[in-house]
């Protein structure tokens, strides 16, 4: 084959530092906004984003280009500096340490992204935390409780 064709689908998720409800509702769009862009500079683009006041979800296409690290890494980094400067204008905005990463099939697309999009909806019966062990639960992630909340 003379090219190189990808399509990784990515469901990541990561929450603010020590899940702090910072992320307001009045920033939100402005944020998920700034992120695709970030994302879109990465050869990455978002299918959706979404979250709540304490962490967010992305659908996203993983580049052929950039390891899932380096992504993460640039949109946490700058997006956290958005929310410093821009945001909410709070210095003591942190994302933490880590992050999920689940794979979406082609043909799961659209309710990965009907789930991204009633969170709000979904937060009101579930904790962040128990959201996030169904999640390690359905795609078989062996996960430590003592390594996984910051």
């Amino acid at each position: 084959m003379s090219q190189s064709l990808v399509k990784n689908l990515l469901h990541l998720v990561f929450s603010t530092k020590s899940r702090m409800p910072w992320i307001v509702p009045n920033v939100r769009e402005r944020l998920y906004s700034y992120q695709a862009d970030i994302l879109k500079e990465w050869d990455s683009p978002a299918l959706v984003i979404g979250g709540v006041e304490d962490h967010v979800h992305v659908l996203f296409a993983l580049s052929k280009n950039h390891p899932l690290k380096k992504i993460v890494e640039e949109v946490k980094k700058g997006s956290s500096k958005w929310m410093k400067r821009e945001g909410t204008g709070n210095a003591d905005f942190y994302w933490q340490n880590g992050y999920a990463a689940f794979s979406a099939s082609v043909s799961n697309v659209d309710a990965v992204k009907q789930y991204i999009q009633n969170q709000e909806e979904h937060h009101r019966k579930m904790m962040f935390q128990d959201e996030l062990r169904v999640l390690f639960e359905r795609h078989q992630v062996v996960f430590d409780e003592h390594h996984v909340w910051d």
